[in-house]
């Protein structure tokens, strides 16, 4: 089984990252774990102001933030996975990664807002399963 793990650095990724080792019918022997996370867009005007030099290590230095404790928590089980990051809308990103490597099922955390804060805030997992056609297990 190909498996999508969307990563977003917060408690909530660590969850369900644990949620996940823990559960053993989820990750055989065969199964391929896909680690993604997405760096939103920084606006234009940072991008101008900063240079693109600063921008790029930026976006590097945060995405290394979140899958370096990733690497170092799989490395420690007998889990086949890749990490990889990408700039863009987390959504868009996580549902194009999952048709793109025809993945079989997507984990994410969710931070489980609640529709007011959804409404207020947005939900990366609401729109995953608004857009998406593959199975997503949420894990609050």
């Amino acid at each position: 089984m190909k498996i999508l793990f969307a990563a977003d650095g917060s408690r909530f990724t660590k969850k369900a990252l644990a949620f996940l080792v823990t559960h053993d019918a989820l990750l055989e022997d065969s199964s391929e774990l896909l680690v993604l996370h997405v760096q939103p867009v920084l606006p234009a005007h940072v991008k101008s102001f900063a240079g693109r030099g600063v921008v790029a290590s930026y976006y590097l230095d945060e995405a290394e933030k979140v899958l370096e404790p990733i690497r170092k928590f799989l490395k420690k089980h007998p889990i086949k996975f890749k990490a990889d990051w990408v700039i863009g809308n987390p959504a868009l990103e996580i549902v194009n990664k999952a048709k793109r490597d025809n993945v079989h099922l997507i984990v994410m955390g969710t931070h489980g807002h609640g529709t007011l804060g959804r409404v207020l805030l947005g939900s990366v997992a609401q729109k995953v399963v608004a857009e998406c056609d593959r199975p997503i297990l949420l894990v609050k």
